[in-house]
């Protein structure tokens, strides 16, 4: 944990999430509670010893070899969520913790695919993740926005049939679906394999976001650009082409960085050798985000302090962080002059740690 003072600074700084799961914020306490309620059968510890407990599950969490290891639990996880109120309650866990870590604004992705392949009705997951997002605006008065992520270890039709349910509920339109995007296992489908939904809900208007440059090299963040992404999830591998580096801070693309995920998942060995220096002295935009973190073992505020003690920013970088966080969410102009505002006013409040 951060000293005493940095603590408070970065507990107090208003942030935007942008790179969460919300599948991802299925606790085993959560998973456990929901599969004997709703009666799911989860895997016989004879086989899968990590199920024998909660205890067992929280500690097999802390050791995952690979983005694949790590996926082989999340999936799992999933096929508690049942009922409406599944959803719901689930997105307003990660909601309370986020507003308790200083989230005033969260973009939070979901991953209907999934579910759906478990006969549970497109309406059903959209109707209760919105009830969570609307709960967390009247309650905690956080902004939201929900973005639907396609996955990659499906097949295109899978997409296909989910992306014709958002165009048949008119969720583009009535702003229940604020983007697209898309994640899962990046090294061995398709670098382009949503091209043709992209194009569409590119030229639709639709905001478009996409997971590259965690484990596949730079060209799968040149493919995701190329589709019309104007995000990038992750994306820590840029550094490793000076070129497209250059071209995303000239387009102000904002990446959103999980540097615990990133250990986790051995993408890097330790949070000091996720590029945040050379992303800073390159003026590339990124905000710092959890990713899945009921399984990566960090919330928002958990990778914002193992960031300061890997890098020991200055409080004007993190302003710059927090600011770029807020010019660069899918909100209207009003909210974020709202939150530049609060800003300003942390950062004056704690000018004396500059």
């Amino acid at each position: 944990m951060c000293q005493s003072s940095w603590h408070d600074f970065l507990l107090g700084l208003p942030k935007c999430e942008h790179h969460v799961h919300l599948e991802g914020c299925l606790t085993p306490e959560l998973i456990f509670q929901l599969a004997e309620k709703n009666q799911v059968q989860l895997p016989d510890p004879k086989s899968e010893p990590a199920y024998e407990s909660i205890e067992t599950l929280t500690s097999r969490y802390g050791h995952f070899s690979s983005l694949d290891d790590f996926l082989h639990f999340y999936f799992i996880g999933m096929s508690v969520l049942i009922q409406e109120s599944d959803f719901a309650d689930l997105a307003w866990a990660y909601f309370k913790k986020a507003h308790a870590d200083g989230v005033h604004h969260a973009e939070v992705f979901f991953d209907p695919q999934v579910h759906q392949d478990r006969g549970i009705p497109y309406e059903t997951i959209v109707a209760g993740f919105v009830a969570g997002c609307k709960r967390a605006e009247q309650e905690l008065g956080l902004s939201t926005r929900l973005i639907l992520c396609f996955v990659r270890h499906l097949p295109v039709e899978s997409a296909k049939k989910t992306y014709q349910n958002i165009l048949d509920n008119n969720h583009f339109d009535t702003e229940v679906i604020h983007g697209l995007g898309y994640s899962s296992s990046e090294v061995g489908p398709p670098k382009d394999m949503f091209r043709e939904i992209y194009l569409s809900a590119s030229a639709k208007g639709v905001r478009l976001t996409a997971h590259a440059g965690e484990e596949g090299d730079p060209t799968y963040i040149t493919a995701a650009l190329e589709m019309g992404a104007t995000r990038i999830d992750h994306g820590i591998r840029l550094v490793e082409d000076p070129a497209l580096m250059e071209r995303v801070a000239r387009e102000n693309i904002l990446l959103t960085v999980c540097p615990l995920s990133n250990v986790q998942l051995k993408c890097v060995k330790t949070v000091a050798e996720v590029p945040i220096r050379k992303f800073l002295d390159a003026g590339v935009k990124f905000s710092l985000n959890s990713d899945d973190p009921a399984y990566f073992g960090g919330y928002i505020l958990d990778n914002y302090c193992a960031v300061h003690e890997a890098f020991n920013l200055s409080v004007n970088e993190w302003k710059t962080i927090a600011v770029n966080s807020v010019t660069e969410s899918w909100i209207g102009e009003d909210r974020k002059q709202e939150l530049l505002q609060r800003i300003d006013a942390h950062v004056e409040k704690f000018a004396i740690l500059a």
